[in-house]
């Protein structure tokens, strides 16, 4: 278990579509997942896919704040996405900026454990919804700063400064 190097924007790796993980019995995969996991606490995140570390792995990691242990996503999927909201989101690849952007009310999601069996999340909402969004992003290539409608829905924070709310975990706290 290690923390490992956070890659910020612009760096190409993140603009990169993650590959999907086949071999379950793989022990690297067990070890990307704690490296995972180590850096996401160690960087303050709620979220953090493997490609924000430097692995070409579709796996990432989230942890709500209630929650007592982090969950493990291999090659997660969003299947379907309900209504639309504003949310304030950040980015542990960005820091100290924030954006409004739009994010679906529900999503319904897919992965498997590192175990391989399936995870299903059916109508996600808040938090989670948008943590699920967020990481299935990363691992796609995409970045929150692509959804911006106005480069003024893009705003500096200083630590402290962080918008609370809806998008609160992610604000300051996003992977």
């Amino acid at each position: 278990m290690a923390v490992r190097r956070m890659r910020y924007i612009p760096d190409p790796v993140l603009r990169e579509r993650t590959r999907k993980v086949r071999d379950f019995g793989d022990s690297s995969l067990r070890k990307l997942a704690d490296d995972l996991i180590d850096s996401m606490r160690h960087y303050n995140g709620v979220g953090l896919a493997a490609n924000q570390i430097g692995s070409p792995r579709r796996v990432c990691v989230i942890q709500l704040p209630e929650d007592e242990a982090p969950t493990t996503l291999v090659n997660l999927e969003i299947t379907r996405k309900e209504g639309e909201r504003e949310v304030v989101e950040g980015c542990l690849s960005l820091p100290g900026w924030q954006a409004r952007i739009p994010r679906a009310e529900k999503v319904w999601a897919r992965a498997a454990g590192l175990d391989g069996k399936p995870i299903r999340y059916k109508g996600a909402t808040d938090l989670l919804a948008q943590a699920l969004e967020h990481e299935c992003d990363h691992l796609d290539g995409k970045l929150y700063v692509d959804y911006l409608r106005s480069q003024d829905d893009l705003y500096e924070v200083t630590p402290g400064d962080e918008e609370e709310g809806e998008g609160e975990g992610d604000a300051s706290a996003e992977g």
